[in-house]
């Protein structure tokens, strides 16, 4: 009788190149290699592991970037996947760098189960959402960048342009610096550079910020197609909405539970007792953009929800900070949110709460 070998895989994923390891069920080495990160190497790197036996799993190192065409293949021939983390420093100082290395590492991660969660779903409308999200969130950062410099350069002015300009609203400012009029052959001259040098500033702010007004005519009715109770809640605006929607993936049922969630955008509490002191503190791990949603609606509802408000007068009279009350209301909310997320078929099958 013939025995099957059920193999476990791990790869270690780069820009050019993917190496692959292969461990059967025991955990014993049975071989690596390395295949061109093409969809030709695809299909060569799952025939190299199934010619060592039945291959059960596969973990992948960075399937949202180097690894992202490799997942898509892999999932369309059906093959279990789990995303693992890269090794820590402490395995990596004592086990030496290297691809196969790496490979092996996360092949053994995805057989013994540890750190390592179902890859997000990168071919539906929330990848699509995320590809428009980077395009705005670049403008808005240039169009910040714009209005410090517009400011930078008003404070070093000669006098009539700074006693101008310094009093205008970034609105203001940005039309009247746009409408001057400049003399280009007079470029040597510090107050009429100036006065270029804020115009094209201002032509600049102008077209990002129609750039961004361009992108949010798209992201928000796309927000509200994916999920209409999501952007209906309280403080949660299409930007904010983009941010859960991306970090939740296209696959929310991935999420094995609220708690799962929170841990995930940073906002599950960490125990930070000694002795006789027994307190929790901040997360500072997990999304940080998924975070700041998170902040950004709990801001939002202590300035105008009166039960929020209602909450923070109470924790503030229990003797809790403000940071510590921020935490307090991350959680709430990111149970709140969780259960908008989650399908109602998939909160069916949702283990209990904690």
């Amino acid at each position: 009788m013939v025995t099957v070998v059920e193999v476990t895989g791990g790869v270690d994923t780069h820009r050019d190149t993917h190496t692959v390891a292969a461990v059967d069920g025991a955990g014993r080495m049975l071989g690596h290699a390395q295949f061109e990160a093409t969809p030709v190497g695809y299909v060569l790197l799952l025939g190299w592991l199934r010619a060592w036996g039945s291959v059960v799993l596969i973990g992948v190192e960075g399937t949202g970037a180097y690894g992202a065409g490799l997942t898509r293949y892999l999932r369309g021939e059906g093959v279990a996947l789990v995303e693992v983390d890269r090794p820590d420093r402490r395995t990596r100082r004592g086990q030496g760098k290297s691809d196969p290395v790496d490979a092996e590492a996360a092949a053994r991660t995805a057989l013994a189960g540890r750190r390592a969660g179902t890859p997000k779903e990168r071919d539906g409308r929330v990848e699509a959402l995320r590809n428009l999200r980077v395009a705005r969130r670049s403008a808005v950062t240039f169009r910040a960048d714009v209005q410090r410099q517009m400011k930078a350069l008003i404070v070093t002015a000669a006098e009539p342009v700074r006693g101008k300009l310094r009093g205008l609203g970034v609105p203001a400012l940005v039309r009247a610096c746009a409408a001057a009029d400049t003399d280009r052959d007079r470029c040597g001259d510090p107050d009429a550079a100036v006065m270029i040098a804020l115009r094209s500033l201002a032509l600049r702010h102008q077209h990002l910020t129609a750039e961004i007004k361009d992108l949010d005519e798209l992201i928000t009715p796309l927000v509200t197609a994916i999920n209409p109770r999501l952007i209906a809640a309280y403080g949660v605006g299409p930007d904010v909405a983009a941010q859960l929607l991306i970090t939740a993936g296209g696959n929310p049922g991935r999420l094995r539970s609220e708690a799962a969630f929170a841990m995930l955008c940073g906002a599950a509490p960490l125990p930070a007792s000694s002795g006789r002191t027994h307190r929790h503190r901040l997360n500072r791990g997990g999304d940080r953009d998924a975070n700041n949603a998170l902040w950004w609606i709990a801001i939002t509802r202590m300035g105008r929800d009166p039960r929020t408000r209602a909450y923070v007068e109470k924790r503030t009279k229990d003797g809790l900070s403000k940071p510590e009350i921020l935490r307090c209301l991350k959680r709430y909310i990111a149970r709140d949110i969780y259960h908008l997320l989650m399908p109602p078929k998939d909160l069916e099958n949702t283990p209990g709460q904690t």
